[in-house]
């Protein structure tokens, strides 16, 4: 895997630990490499609570940590009104809805490309249709023909 696939995957680990965790409003900014950013990517999310906000926090670090990857920097965990969870490459908020309106991060960096969750999950791989099916068949039924069997002796 090259980087930026390392990255998404890394980055797609976490969307999907706010979403066990039923987190709101899930979303993702590609920041631009010359708008003075100091990461590619912000994941942004809601939960309803500090409890909820604490547990999506402790689900993307466990989740994270599981593929070898540490947070290098973490803050307001204790609060719960706004946790950030600094990966290098990509920083992941969790904000009380509250804070998040107030903040409006969207906002700030509203320069970035905002993607939907779904953009960064890896593409499935084509399934083998029906007709692909038959016609592999068809190849393999055009092979030299099998061995006469045998008859039983009565």
């Amino acid at each position: 895997m090259k980087k930026k696939d390392d990255l998404q995957h890394q980055v797609n680990e976490a969307i999907l630990a706010c979403q066990d965790k039923q987190a709101q409003d899930v979303t993702i900014l590609e920041l631009e490499k010359d708008s003075g950013a100091f990461t590619d990517y912000f994941v942004m999310c809601s939960g309803a609570n500090p409890r909820q906000i604490q547990t999506i926090a402790d689900a993307v670090d466990e989740r994270l940590e599981s593929l070898g990857l540490r947070v290098t920097h973490a803050e307001g965990y204790k609060q719960a009104e706004w946790v950030l969870l600094d990966y290098v490459d990509f920083v992941v908020h969790i904000f009380s809805e509250k804070a998040r309106q107030f903040y409006d991060l969207e906002r700030l960096w509203k320069s970035a490309k905002r993607l939907e969750p779904s953009e960064l999950l890896p593409k499935p791989k084509p399934r083998r249709t029906a007709a692909a099916k038959s016609a592999g068949a068809k190849s393999a039924s055009a092979a030299p023909a099998a061995k006469k069997p045998r008859k039983k002796k009565v």
